[in-house]
């Protein structure tokens, strides 16, 4: 297995689990039916009910963009508003193909400095479509990313009171679950309680930023709400043929808890790295370290050196309040101790020059 090295830049640049190319090469035998119609398909569908805890629907797709872009567009009316953290991926990462994929609806931001919203930010947005009425988009979704796109993460309690909130106008619940392994990892709750026990009815599965090789699933715990969604897919050019790739790869994720084995590893090294951050001059966290991400105030020459030295990682906007250059760290399932000390030997020797 190869590690991440000095690539602290993101969880995509990770290479696939071993495990997850084996259940590829395993499925790669004889011929099967097309387009979903296949035993392995089939298999994911039962094995996503039971992991759940209640019988779903789910599709797999090849990437997160049209996971989250498809499951708002069978959501969310053209002249719809999504509601979200303004800086969500939906909102700021995806090229407006939410937008494109629900024919026009509308991305309502709402801010805060740690990635989560609460419930008081929704009544004002609300009452204020419900009493504009015609003149302004109506209100159909809320959209919750797990964990956040600033390492934090929701406790069932949190989403369970934001859905409540979002139901209570009528609005449908998304969760963009990119890294929902990590904040299950975090949480050390079950997957059902951190979804459709807390009021989800649609989560966006992520499955390559820790360990597949391209798989995402759509799942409809309000199995009404997935209407419409096989042609939206077909229509998008998101139908696999050969499904059962796909199928196999999130069947090697999910079935023997490899999902969980890797968060919780990427969880590990992210508080090994952040451990070791604090007790350096210099540095500052900007967030409470949940998951793994980390984002670190830092001073700009540290940053060029440590750039030029070949680490990689990405340049962050720093939130309300937070003076100073801020990067983005982030550890994977591969990472390995040696590549966290190995950064953190030389952070610390910038920080004592």
């Amino acid at each position: 297995m190869n590690t991440i090295g000095r690539n602290f830049g993101s969880d995509n640049v990770t290479p696939a689990s071993p495990e997850v190319i084996d259940a590829i090469v395993a499925a790669n035998v004889g011929s099967l039916q097309s387009y979903g119609d296949d035993p392995y398909t089939h298999r994911l569908t039962t094995l996503a009910s039971t992991l759940f805890e209640t019988e779903v629907t789910i599709y797999p797709v090849a990437t997160g963009t049209v996971a989250n872009a498809l499951a708002l567009s069978v959501l969310t009316p053209p002249y719809g508003a999504i509601y979200c953290h303004e800086a969500a991926h939906i909102m700021t990462d995806e090229c407006g193909a939410p937008e494109f994929y629900t024919g026009g609806a509308k991305i309502i931001g709402l801010p805060t400095a740690d990635g989560k919203i609460v419930p008081a930010q929704l009544d004002n947005p609300l009452r204020f479509a419900q009493d504009t009425g015609v003149h302004h988009v109506r209100p159909a979704t809320l959209s919750l990313t797990q964990s956040t796109e600033w390492g934090t993460v929701y406790t069932p309690a949190e989403v369970s009171a934001l859905s409540d909130a979002a139901h209570a106008y009528g609005l449908g619940v998304h969760m963009d679950g990119s890294r929902l392994a990590n904040a299950i990892a975090c949480l050390g709750c079950s997957p059902a309680e951190i979804t459709w026990k807390s009021g989800v009815d649609a989560l966006c599965l992520g499955a390559t930023k820790n360990g597949a090789m391209a798989a995402e699933a759509v799942v409809f715990f309000d199995r009404t709400r997935a209407a419409g969604f096989e042609s939206r897919r077909k229509r998008a050019g998101h139908l696999w043929s050969k499904m059962r790739f796909l199928s196999a790869q999130l069947i090697a994720y999910l079935e023997d808890g490899l999902w969980l084995r890797n968060a919780r590893h990427a969880n590990a090294m992210a508080a090994r790295l952040a451990a070791g951050l604090t007790a350096l001059s210099g540095i500052q966290l900007v967030q409470p370290v949940q998951a793994n991400e980390l984002f670190v105030v830092m001073p700009e020459a540290m940053i060029a050196t440590l750039l030029a030295e070949g680490f990689e990682f990405h340049r962050w906007p720093a939130p309300a309040g937070v003076s100073g250059s801020v990067v983005r760290l982030v550890t994977a399932f591969c990472t390995t101790a040696a590549d966290v000390d190995a950064l953190l030997a030389a952070i610390s020797d910038r920080a004592t020059r």
